[in-house]
This record gives structure tokens, sequence and C-alpha cells, in this order.
């Protein structure tokens, strides 16, 4: 059921969206924060040394793209406690909305480069390419193009 079908007022739709919005993000937060810990650690095992030149600028691109999903992800919260009480809650919504999409696209990013790492390292080649391709479109297919071919 949307919004327009539903009883409530406007400020109504905003606490609930805000309400589901934060939620959602709790889960998203902290599967990118694994993935970001994770990768912090890697340069301080003894295998790191072992990468090639373009494994380490993969790797660095790698964990840009999660610094960046952390900061969007994360951005609604810290939005949301510095206008708490300001009356700007349709405005938060909105923001935290844009920040929320495009933080899910740079998780899958930085998940679609880290397998890309990994299989690049154990196997290289054709195989981590398909594997790579494999995981980039199931996370575009998921979590963008199956969602919105099924807009009203």
């Amino acid at each position: 059921m949307g919004d327009v079908a539903r009883d409530e007022s406007q400020e109504e739709r905003a606490d609930r969206n805000l309400a589901e919005l934060l939620q959602e993000l709790r889960v998203a937060g902290l599967g990118v924060q694994v993935l970001f810990g994770f990768l912090l650690s890697l340069p301080f095992t003894n295998r790191f040394t072992q990468l090639s030149p373009g494994q380490r600028n993969l790797y660095l691109g790698t964990i840009v793209l999660a610094a960046v999903a952390t900061a969007l992800l994360l951005g609604p919260v810290a939005y949301h406690r510095l206008v708490f009480r300001q009356g700007q809650k349709e405005r938060l919504v909105r923001a935290a909305n844009i920040m929320a999409i495009t933080g899910l696209g740079t998780v899958g990013l930085a998940v679609s480069a880290a397998v890309l790492l990994v299989t690049d390292y154990v196997s290289g080649g054709l195989t981590a390419a398909l594997i790579t391709a494999f995981v980039t479109i199931l996370f575009a297919g998921l979590w963008f193009v199956f969602p919105l071919a099924h807009r009203r």
C-alpha cells in the first residue's frame, strides 16, 4: 500500500518514512562497516606485501569506495542529529533518501571491487572477471533494476 492510500497526516508520514529509512540504514551501515573494517586490517597482514602494484591500486580504490559508502549511509544519522527538532523532517527524509540510495550503490561497487581484488589474487584472469561481473550484475539487478522495474 502506497503513501497516498494511508490515513495519516503529512507529519505522520514523514515520521514513518524517517523511522523506516533509519531502520534500513542500520542494516546497510553494519554491512559496510564490517567490509570497511576488514579492508582497513588488510595492509597489516603478511600477504599484503605479495599484492601486485595493480592489486594495490585496486585495494586503494576499494577502500575509498567503502569509506564513501560509510559516509553516505551514516550521513542521514548525522543530519538527523543536527536538525533534530528544527522542523526539517521532510527535507531530512528527502536528503536521507538520496544519501541512502547513493550509499547502497557505492556499497555494491565496494563489494564488487573487493571481490575483484580477492579473486584476482586467488586465481586472476577470466575467472576473476567472470565472478566479479556476476557479483556486480547481481547487486545491480537486485538493488536497482528489479525494484525500479516494479515501481508504480
